[in-house]
């Protein structure tokens, strides 16, 4: 296998012609453990102009077509084909020096994304192209001039630049919110994985499920990407915090409309509380999952940890613990042999690269403590773990360099406010993780430190067997940080779909929002030819309506409410206290029974195609109800919301409960669900 890898752009594989790459020879990529040449990763020649604009104009208009669900149930047969075929992915992966936990974290990660945005996308997501960001503004008093706020795909390509530590994950993570929000993306893979990302995309690709121009893959480089972005666009960089600090000043970002997010270096920190002595389960928790920081992908991770802030007289112990385990669990080899448990860096180079870093933090204060004797110059990837001691717990280097290995240093403090102060000494990071079981220490010192981080972790010994670690991103909480951890966010459930959409004020009439929106504001226009309830998703319309006869609330309705019910609430019940209550009249109706009555007013006993009541949202209750006060309800078609993969949907109704007075009474949101089609509802 030692061919030029190929690219996938507008639809068909491409590799550079020979002369091309007489021009400008392909980079040669080796096998992390043997040395062995693996391929070679070439752009030369590659039409980058003609990508973007093929995934502005094609790739935005298959995606347009679609709904967030039909996007999200997309994504869930991207990850079940990728299921099928991961055996592949995972016979590559060792060729980057992974083992097989690694080879989970970034294959089985990656793959758990896409299911993780495919179920938040349909359940968290209207089953439309418009997103409703917050609720209606009243813009005048008669309610004929409104303004709210709704979220639409940007009309640019995403193009995502990756690392070479998760050559799978690091491209599902970013392509499942992109994909979710209906942009179409361009994947450059890092060259040392590039052959493990390519193949990922050659399954997707040969799965027919893809739309046409959604997702592109440059193998190689993409050095005039900003050449060819516009207002748009997108470009999500993954590395280090010098190459990101170049590509935010391009003017491209500066002055021409393209979006640049960056997740850069991060030396990320671990506090071990004062109260997590040698033999308590904080202490063994903090030490296990230090080691596992420090040898997980051999280290090369954003989210390692880096610093270990420990008390200062706990300093040896955790010296002592953390070795202790290295030597017991860690043997580090070929991942393809039984034992192994933990792998090569990427490549030589990488190496040489994290055994320069050492020395750099031997230089400023550090000594190591186990993992000395390595020649920076060695023929092979592997590093052992190296653990160092930090006597200067400001010591400048120790905060600023990140050895992007199996590397993490220990440092002392003698308060809880210094273990902060260390905290922030990073620049702001990924992550922090805090093991102690004092919740006031946990507490003060996250207060402290939480600005300064995308993530904290708390760990005691409730939680420390069901933690998923200090070093592991979820795709339903945030991922990134601040400061040097370059200021941006990943993941984080559908919020991460947000950053490729626009946010716009609209403003207008109830009729006008709601052909906007898809959904009925009140003013707008309603019909009631039939009882909405007798009408299939097939057939319901926004704006169907039934508008109930009045009904009188009676002392005895409240009294037998109260009864049967055991609420006897002095309001209810009491005429002198409820008269004395600065909200009541007198003795009032209970809510409760005013949405009991409001349902038997609207709805249609027969069956028919509402299947179930789904339940209630954004309930209100304005005015009070009085004996002898008639209320009505109107019921309003809102919202309708197919299900993609079942025969039926749900239907949001608005629902307004008014007295005699016109006075509203409560405002609320029935939720059903309802069949697509009358056959099922006869059925």
């Amino acid at each position: 296998m030692t061919h030029t890898l190929p690219s996938y752009i507008k639809d068909a594989w491409w590799t550079p012609s020979e002369a091309d790459l007489a021009q400008t020879p392909a980079a040669e990529v080796r096998d992390a453990v043997t040395g062995e040449v693996v391929t070679h990763v070439s752009s030369a020649g590659l039409d980058l102009a003609g990508a973007m604009a093929f995934a502005r104009e094609t790739g935005q208009a298959a995606l347009g077509a679609l709904t967030f669900h039909q996007r999200a149930v997309l994504l869930k047969h991207f990850a079940l084909t990728l299921t099928e075929r991961k055996a592949e992915l995972y016979e590559l992966s060792t060729k980057t020096g992974a083992t097989k936990s690694d080879s989970w974290v970034d294959i089985d990660g990656g793959i758990g994304v896409l299911f993780t945005y495919s179920g938040k996308g349909r359940r968290e997501l209207p089953n439309a192209k418009v997103q409703l960001d917050g609720p209606v503004e009243p813009l005048s008093k008669d309610g004929s001039f409104l303004g709210r706020h709704i979220r639409t795909t940007l009309p640019g390509v995403a193009v995502q630049i990756n690392a070479f530590n998760f050559p799978v994950w690091g491209a599902l993570e970013k392509l499942a919110p992109t994909f979710l929000a209906g942009m179409p993306t361009i994947i450059k893979p890092a060259t040392p994985g590039a052959y493990l990302t390519e193949h990922m995309v050659r399954i997707l690709v040969e799965s027919g499920l893809l739309p046409a121009g959604a997702i592109q893959l440059v193998s190689g480089s993409i050095r005039d990407v900003f050449t060819h972005a516009k207002l748009g666009d997108v470009v999500a960089f993954t590395g280090s915090a010098s190459t990101a600090a170049g590509l935010r000043l391009h003017p491209a970002v500066q002055t021409g409309g393209v979006i640049f997010g960056a997740e850069t270096d991060s030396i990320n920190a671990s506090v071990l509380g004062p109260d997590a002595a040698p033999g308590t389960p904080e202490f063994d928790a903090y030490v296990r999952q230090l080691v596992t920081e420090m040898t997980s992908k051999a280290g090369q991770k954003c989210t390692a940890i880096r610093r270990a802030i420990v008390p200062a007289e706990l300093a040896d112990a955790v010296a002592d613990a953390v070795i202790e385990r290295v030597a017991a669990r860690v043997v580090v080899g070929d991942p393809r042999d039984e034992g192994t448990t933990m792998g090569a860096l990427a490549s030589t180079e990488q190496r040489t690269e994290v055994l320069r870093q050492v020395q750099r933090l031997v230089d400023g204060g550090g000594r190591i403590v186990h993992g000395a004797g390595q020649d920076p110059d060695g023929g092979t990837a592997f590093v052992t773990p190296i653990l160092l001691r930090f006597d200067d717990p400001r010591a400048e280097r120790v905060h600023d360099t990140e050895a992007f290995g199996p590397v993490s240093s220990i440092i002392g403090y003698n308060s809880p406010d210094e273990a902060a102060e260390l905290v922030s000494l990073g620049g702001g990071s990924l992550v922090t993780s805090v093991a102690s079981a004092d919740p006031e220490f946990v507490a003060r010192l996250t207060r402290r430190i939480a600005s300064g981080n995308g993530r904290v972790l708390t760990l005691d010994r409730t939680s420390s067997r069901a933690s998923t670690g200090h070093g592991s991103p979820l795709p339903n909480l945030v991922h990134g940080g601040p400061g040097r951890a370059g200021g941006s966010e990943e993941l984080g459930g559908v919020r991460s779909a947000f950053h490729y959409m626009q946010r716009t004020a609209i403003q207008g009439s109830p009729e006008m929002l709601t052909a906007i929106t898809g959904v009925w504001h009140a003013g707008a226009a309603t019909q009631g030819d039939v009882h909405p309830f007798r009408k299939s998703l097939q057939e319901l319309r926004i704006g169907d309506q039934i508008i109930s006869e009045p009904r009188e609330v009676t002392l005895a309705d409240i009294t037998h409410f109260a009864e049967f019910t055991g609420d006897t609430f002095y309001a209810h019940t009491d005429e002198e206290a409820a008269a004395a209550n600065p909200f009541f009249p007198g003795r009032v109706a209970h809510g409760y029974l005013l949405l009991s009555f409001a349902a038997g007013l609207f709805v249609s006993p027969e069956p028919g195609p509402v299947l179930a009541n789904y339940g209630l949202e954004s309930l209100r209750f304005i005015t009070p109800v009085s004996p002898g006060d008639r209320v009505r309800v109107a019921l309003t078609a809102k919202q309708i919301v197919p299900r993609e993969t079942d025969e039926y949907g749900e239907v949001h109704w608005d629902a307004v409960l008014t007295n005699q007075n016109d006075e509203v009474v409560a405002t609320y949101d029935v939720l059903t669900l309802v069949s697509k089609t009358p056959e099922l509802a006869e059925a």
